[in-house]
């Protein structure tokens, strides 16, 4: 993700940023990914006999769904509602981060099956339209992580805060 739009993200108020982030990168990815496995067993049953061809991608692909869904249902119902109401729970954040680390070992195992997304002279139209969705999860995926990590989970200045109890504006439940 390149340096101005993190800026950009970094201005703008944390419900529009965690809409952002579910609009395009937890729907994106729950499409992608069962794509992807699809295709991936496709290509898997059919070249595989050749050297080159992606032999358990679709299983790691299946497993990466699983972690990552988990993951994103936990953003969903438990940290984004917090932190769009102004709080930061450093617990859950770090959980989040711990786990966006292991989503990127989890890329870089998906480089290994994929043989770096280079497909082999010859290749037919569904391996190579599998190598070009891997990478575009790659990136994707890598591009969710930095702009929750770098943006979404560090507290905003006060200026942009939202006003918490007993900071000039109530909710409703102080009474």
């Amino acid at each position: 993700m390149n340096t101005a739009s993190l800026q950009h993200w970094r201005e703008q108020p944390v419900r529009d940023l965690i809409e952002h982030i579910l609009e395009n990168y937890h729907q994106k990815h729950r499409q992608q990914l069962p794509d992807l496995i699809n295709l991936s067993r496709k290509v898997e049953s059919v070249h595989g006999d050749h050297p080159l061809a992606p032999a358990g991608l679709a299983d790691h692909l299946s497993e990466m769904f699983q972690e990552l869904e988990s993951h994103m249902m936990k953003e969903e119902q438990i940290l984004f509602p917090m932190l769009a109401g102004g709080i930061y729970p450093s617990g859950p954040i770090n959980v989040m981060e711990e786990e966006h680390e292991q989503h990127e070992a989890m890329l870089e195992q998906l480089m290994v099956l994929a043989h770096q997304c280079k497909t082999p002279a010859g290749a037919c139209g569904s391996w190579t339209a599998l190598y070009a969705g891997v990478m575009e999860l790659i990136t994707d995926l890598r591009d969710h992580i930095e702009l929750e990590n770098t943006v979404l989970f560090v507290q905003p200045a006060p200026a942009m805060r939202v006003a918490a109890h007993g900071e000039g504006t109530c909710c409703g439940s102080c009474q």
